[in-house]
């Protein structure tokens, strides 16, 4: 075996695909999934199909931070590293639900989840490991300003494309901030950009749902298609060294400078260490 994977979502469409590329490279994966009937049903489809049988299933449900750090607690006592860590799972929230910390759930699940999983394993890095996080386009008209843990905007109108836009940029910032404080240890950290996918996410639970799946769906991307850059982070050697990159296509993106300023990614930084305090 090459080593450990932790991948997050792994029971989702991408995060099987991401999964199975894993396995097959020869690596132990850890699979963090929502329900554990779901992802026992995927690990078993998957231990077939890659003929690696090192293939497990930790349920957690990633809307809360107590079980993050349940989790984060069960893996360092028993791992003696890790070399990829894969931030997949994510989720697009119909209506306003705080969780029982007081965390929108949108923001919990996808950008506090992956910021509190990646800090209690940094333990078990090296140089070498590889963590990557999955974005998405829509990080570009996201912010975080002072509501954002609570309400996930500014704005008491609950509205799931804003608040989705928003934990991206937001786990953008926390991947910009991270690379720059690992990279002397040689741990390379990267985002993801699967571009529109054919996951349920894309679901706006309205009656033209029907019509979107029919017409819209064929043109989009295969969750294959969608993780193919995740999975190219994780494993191609070109990708050896490389750190602090947003990638889409496989490719570099360019960035605005303020989506590489290292005073408002750390201010973010210490605002989520503060909210996170008892979990960290």
């Amino acid at each position: 075996m090459k080593g450990t994977a932790i991948i997050t979502g792994a029971d989702g469409g991408m995060g099987t695909e991401i999964t199975r590329a894993v396995a097959t490279a020869g690596y132990r994966v850890i699979m963090l999934c929502y329900t554990r009937t779901k992802g026992e049903e995927r690990m078993n489809q998957l231990v077939k199909s890659t003929g690696n049988p090192d293939i497990e299933v930790i349920e957690a449900d990633l809307s809360s931070m107590a079980r993050v750090r349940s989790v984060t607690d069960q893996l360092l006592g028993r791992l003696p590293s890790v070399e990829l860590l894969m931030n997949n799972a994510g989720t697009m929230c119909t209506h306003f639900s705080r969780t029982p910390e007081g965390f929108e759930r949108t923001v919990a699940v996808n950008y506090l989840a992956p910021y509190l999983l990646t800090r209690r394993l940094l333990p078990l890095t090296h140089s070498g490991t590889r963590i990557v996080n999955m974005v998405s386009c829509t990080y570009a008209i996201g912010s975080a300003g002072p509501h954002f843990f609570e309400n996930g905007s500014e704005s008491r109108t609950f509205w799931r494309i804003p608040i989705y836009s928003n934990t991206k940029y937001a786990l953008w910032m926390f991947t910009h901030e991270l690379s720059l404080r690992l990279k002397e240890q040689g741990v390379t950290v990267n985002a993801a950009d699967p571009g529109v996918v054919s996951t349920d996410i894309i679901r706006m639970d309205m009656w033209f749902d029907p019509l979107t799946d029919l017409f819209f769906r064929p043109l989009i991307r295969t969750p294959r298609q969608g993780a193919d850059t995740a999975i190219r982070l994780l494993l191609d050697n070109e990708k050896e060294g490389v750190t602090g990159g947003l990638f889409a296509s496989g490719k570099a993106k360019p960035l605005q400078t303020r989506f590489t300023d290292p005073i408002r990614s750390r201010q973010l930084w210490e605002r989520t260490e503060d909210r996170l305090k008892d979990f960290l």
